[in-house]
């Protein structure tokens, strides 16, 4: 797991609660922070130019705001020109986690997970946490198992974040009886939940985990699941999602519904 982490802010408090975060992640890694904000400019008469300052005063603050927060972690900061989603995606291609809020201040009221969260979720080059206002402290660091490529990349981020965290790691897959394939069972999610997390003790000796074989359909049940998780880990998309299809409905349902911060595995793990 790499230790550069990339937070996106705007100034609003969910951003706030990002960059606390991003801190928390840049220290469990001894790593490094980047604070970043990106911005379009509107269209303006030539003879009315806009100022930059308060944009770089924004930035500025949110870095201080890390420093104070965690004084050994080094902190850098940038305000970059362009859309939010395309800056913040080509920065992820440094970084190895990228930490947002899940709505900005350009944000509906009352919209759960804006449009700028759920698209890096889809097309950022690292994972993407998705933080909320009032993260937990305590609790399993939960993973969703389902056998997919993108899948085993979700587990390895979720083995290193549990023992980053010294947290235990619960990794689960639920189960439908009413819609399963036929020859499927219980004994045989069990089965999976066991191969998915099989080979990676010696790596990680120190991680204690537990299987849990969900019944019900699946998105309900992970919601769910999140009430009593400090983190919950999904990758972009499952088996059951459409080819093409780059952030499946699990994955959404999770960012917009979920209890406590969620970390979508895309790209490196």
């Amino acid at each position: 797991m790499g230790n550069l982490v990339v937070v996106g802010v705007d100034g609003s408090s969910s951003s706030l609660a990002a960059v606390d975060e991003a801190v928390r992640e840049a220290r469990r890694r001894r790593g490094e922070l980047r604070v970043v904000h990106a911005f379009s400019w509107p269209v303006r008469p030539m003879y009315a130019p806009l100022d930059p300052s308060p944009l770089n005063h924004l930035a500025h603050e949110a870095a201080q705001r890390a420093r104070s927060l965690a004084p050994d972690v080094e902190v850098t900061e940038a305000v970059v020109t362009g859309d939010t989603v395309a800056v913040l995606e080509a920065e992820s291609r440094a970084g190895d986690l990228l930490v947002v809020g899940p709505r900005g201040m350009g944000g509906f009221i009352g919209m759960l997970l804006g449009s700028t969260a759920a698209s890096l979720a889809a097309h950022s080059q690292c994972p993407v946490m998705v933080v909320r206002e009032e993260p937990a402290d305590t609790g399993p660091v939960v993973v969703a198992v389902d056998g997919s490529p993108v899948g085993e990349k979700a587990i390895e981020f979720a083995f290193a974040e549990a023992a980053l965290r010294e947290a235990e790691l619960l990794a689960v897959h639920a189960w439908l009886p009413d819609y399963a394939p036929p020859g499927t069972s219980p004994e045989s999610a069990e089965r999976l939940l066991a191969q998915a997390v099989a080979g990676r003790a010696e790596r990680y000796p120190d991680v204690t985990v537990r299987h849990e074989v969900l019944s019900g359909e699946t998105r309900e049940a992970l919601i769910e699941t999140s009430r009593t998780a400090q983190l919950m880990v999904v990758g972009a998309r499952g088996r059951g999602g459409f080819a093409g299809l780059l952030l499946g409905s699990v994955s959404q349902a999770l960012l917009h519904h979920g209890h406590c911060p969620v970390t979508v595995v895309r790209g490196r793990a």
